[in-house]
């Protein structure tokens, strides 16, 4: 059994018991308060999802309920494996609506807007703050659909104005079957939009910490909806990347990836695209989608905490005293950490923060899907809250 923190307008919780109605139990019984609008959780695959969905629905019943599975979680005692993370928030500061998208590859533009629309009616229904400048959305995807360019620039397009940020589902590296929560169940193959509007300040943020090299690699032939580049300067792609790595072929693995992933420059900052695996045929397949004719550059880690430090105490310059900050931080990133030996440091950071989430297979900033990032929200605490 987990510590719980109370704080003002939320509390988090998370555990570790493994049987569905027990940790369900045990969350609602630290999160569960008469002004409880919202509960929002990360967890991992090691659960039994069928008994899970419905144990979380009990629990929490007449509360709405989101969430996806992970790739490792934030809890209030920093990083964390195999266990549940939750947040809880107060009706009374936060109206909060979301809605299922089922059908990424056919999500329209229309979709989209009446999506959208709907929710901010709720919002503004529940009068607690106006919606511009009051109001951010959270996406979570499935992790392996190949379809968040797509829904999210959709999104984008409707939300206009207000900042959007999220995550790609995980499963515990496992590269199987991620998941998104909604309405009592465990989905594949779709996404949630969250509108969230408060009247606390708050900062929407994203991060990361590679330096681009000299090298540059050229994508000469690729499938952006699989996500494969079979060529980078019409040479098989898993025999340039080794080359520019420094690696043999065999060498190859996740470690690498995490460690030297490429990048491409966008309007002046470089945007890391990560990679997922090599194929027999000595192509690799991204967690982001490449397309034929993009320069790709070589990246080497910068210091990965003191990125996140930078981002974060900016935004508490911003939004005062953090009441939480909700994190999506890449699996890549805390691999790094382990590796580097720097885990504990980035945990103790989190967690001296206020910080929860997840880490994700993929992280998602005003309409664009990005890897190897720390992305998230800051929330504040003013004075009036007590």
């Amino acid at each position: 059994m987990k510590p719980v923190s109370q704080l003002p307008a939320v509390r988090v919780a998370s555990s570790s018991v493994r049987k569905p109605e027990l940790a369900a139990a045990e969350l609602a019984k630290r999160l569960v308060h008469d002004n409880l609008g919202c509960v929002l959780f990360f967890c991992s695959v090691e659960y039994d999802l069928q008994k899970l969905g419905p144990a979380l629905q009990k629990a929490f019943s007449g509360v709405r309920v989101y969430g996806c599975t992970s790739a490792g979680e934030i809890t209030e005692q920093g990083y964390d494996r195999g266990c549940i993370s939750a947040i809880g928030f107060d009706a009374r500061y936060f109206a909060i609506d979301c809605a299922l998208i089922r059908q990424l590859d056919r999500f329209t533009l229309q979709d989209a807007q009446g999506v959208i629309d709907q929710m901010l009616t709720t919002c503004r229904d529940a009068n607690l703050a106006p919606v511009k400048g009051n109001t951010f959305a959270i996406t979570l995807l499935d992790g392996l659909s190949s379809r968040e360019e797509l829904v999210l620039a959709t999104l984008n397009a409707a939300l206009g104005t207000i900042p959007q940020f999220g995550g790609s589902a995980g499963d515990d590296e496992r590269l199987a079957d991620t998941h998104v929560y909604y309405d009592g169940e465990f989905h594949c193959g779709a996404a949630t939009v969250m509108l969230v509007n408060t009247p606390l300040d708050f900062r929407v943020f994203s991060t990361h910490h590679m330096e681009p090299l000299d090298e540059k690699l050229v994508v000469t032939r690729a499938c952006p909806q699989s996500r494969t580049v079979y060529e980078l300067n019409a040479e098989p792609a898993a025999e340039v990347y080794a080359r520019a790595v420094g690696v043999s072929l065999d060498e190859l693995d996740r470690k690498v990836f995490a460690l030297r992933p490429l990048g491409v420059r966008v309007g002046g900052n470089y945007f890391v695209r990560s990679i997922q695996r090599v194929n027999p045929d000595r192509s690799l397949t991204f967690y982001c989608a490449v397309e034929t004719g993009i320069v790709m550059t070589a990246m080497v880690p910068g210091s990965l905490l003191d990125s996140v430090r930078t981002q974060i105490e900016a935004s508490e310059r911003v939004v005062g005293t953090p009441l939480v900050t909700l994190g999506c931080d890449c699996f890549l990133r805390r691999l790094e950490a382990e590796l580097t030996g720097q885990s504990d440091a980035v945990s103790e950071f989190l967690k001296a923060h206020r910080v929860v989430g997840f880490n994700t297979y993929g992280e998602q900033f005003n309409g664009m899907h990005i890897n190897q990032t720390f992305t998230g929200v800051v929330i504040g605490r003013p004075e009036f809250i007590t």
